[in-house]
């Protein structure tokens, strides 16, 4: 009988890894052809994993929690679509047993051990916010370490995930040297006392006791994610702003008259945020040095432009779908891209690469009432674009007959950019770029 093993997918150029949230099949299920067996989630975004094949579900090679790295083989599903039958043993003649060595004896008591530790009850560390292993666990629970202490271990892992050794090396530590034997021969020279260097102890926030009056709400894992990204990331790049206030009167007058077209001959709405984007994509080709990534000592210019668009999800959630090569897009594929990612996004259906690969995002604050805001870098980048709310304000306009008032559609562009490599002469002609632009409007355009 013919099988096909079902292995994690490639999810993205930076994506090594998922943990595996739940089983959506069992042993036994049928399956049929683009089904989900599977539930994963990265760092980033939670999905399902189809069959590529109908058949059987014969095999799960991985428990829920269990972190699998991209290729590993998840489940094993028979092509045929009947049940596996069991093979009774065929049978053997009997043999006296020979005698075994000492050794031998020694070492499978020694792996019996082992096995006996890893399958030994796992203490509950569900109260943790930081997420183990079941391998982890187990050690812990069998050595007696509290919540607190695990908590407290520096993690090697990817996202400072505490991984075997790291957990094997403190219990070495804590179990502290090993005796050795005093010589008997007598000390002829004095022996200095050791010095001793203390290192105190990372400071932790103070807990928070709530009353019997408050609601104690459990954040969510991605909610977990997002926090200790945005954490890493103020830590990591040193935050500047720059503002510019931009007139689009033309911009929405233009928009107003040709909203109605649009969609009857597109069947697709024509909101401002495709024609942000254009913007975006336009000055991050005249200025590259923002479309890049530090690392360590190094500068690494993104070939392409990659804008990731920060969209709020229903549960209070934020994703960031990314439009892929944005500068090669004419307006019309723009709006189709913008409308298509955002759809999805609030339905919960984007595929983990198209949440990957951002070289720049921009962020609409407006969409709340927020007049600007000074939005977190979305590391590895070095910038992101917050676009304000577009307000009818009373301005001065300049004309050869004088200046006068007149009410004008004015909003705020707030950007956030990483001073390590980019200074407030780029940072600052970036987003005026983007303001020339808006503020040039054709009124005669055609699309």
């Amino acid at each position: 009988m013919s099988k096909f093993e079902l292995k994690l997918p490639q999810m993205g150029e930076s994506v090594a890894e998922a943990t595996l949230t739940s089983w959506l099949k069992e042993v036994g299920d049928t399956i049929e052809l683009d089904e989900a067996v599977f539930e994963i989630a990265t760092d980033k975004v939670d999905s399902e994993v189809p069959s590529e094949v109908e058949g059987v579900l014969v095999e799960k090679r991985f428990d829920v929690d269990d972190v699998i790295k991209v290729g590993e083989i998840v489940a094993v599903i028979q092509l045929d679509g009947e049940a596996p039958v069991e093979e009774a043993p065929a049978s053997v003649e009997t043999m006296e047993p020979e005698p075994v060595p000492e050794a031998v004896t020694t070492i499978e008591h020694e792996v019996q051990s082992v096995q006996e530790t890893v399958a030994a009850p796992v203490a509950d560390f569900s109260q943790s916010e930081r997420f183990y292993s079941p391998l982890v666990k187990n050690i812990a629970s069998k050595e007696g370490i509290s919540l607190d202490e695990l908590d407290a271990i520096s993690g090697s892992g990817l996202e400072g995930r505490v991984t075997k050794n790291d957990i094997l090396d403190y219990i070495a530590a804590r179990k502290g040297p090993a005796v050795v034997q005093q010589s008997e021969e007598p000390v002829t020279a004095p022996v200095p006392e050791p010095k001793v260097t203390t290192t105190p102890a990372p400071q932790t926030a103070a807990p928070v006791k709530a009353s019997a009056e408050d609601e104690v709400i459990p954040m969510t894992r991605m909610g977990k994610l997002i926090a200790q990204h945005m954490t890493e990331s103020v830590s990591t790049s040193a935050h500047v702003q720059s503002f510019i206030e931009v007139d689009v009167t033309n911009l929405v007058e233009w928009r107003n008259k040709m909203k109605g077209t649009f969609q009857q001959r597109e069947g697709e709405k024509l909101t401002f945020t495709p024609i942000f984007m254009e913007a975006v994509a336009k000055a991050l080709k005249n200025y590259p040095m923002l479309n890049i990534s530090v690392q360590g000592d190094t500068v690494i210019k993104k070939k392409n432009i990659n804008i990731g668009m920060a969209a709020a999800l229903a549960d209070g959630n934020l994703i960031v779908p990314v439009i892929k090569n944005a500068d090669q897009l004419n307006l019309v594929g723009m709006a189709k891209v913008v409308n298509d990612l955002a759809a999805r996004a609030r339905n919960n259906e984007l595929k983990p690469d198209e949440i990957q690969g951002g070289t720049y995002t921009v962020t609409n604050v407006g969409t709340f009432g927020s007049v600007f805001g000074t939005p977190i870098i979305n590391q590895p980048q070095v910038g992101i674009l917050a676009l304000g709310a577009i307000r009818k304000v009373p301005s001065v306009i300049e004309t050869p007959e004088g200046d006068f008032i007149g009410i004008r559609s004015k909003m705020f562009l707030s950007h956030s950019y990483d001073h390590r490599v980019v200074n407030g002469a780029l940072g600052g002609s970036f987003i005026k770029a983007v303001a020339d632009y808006l503020e040039s409007w054709d009124m005669d355009r055609e699309i």
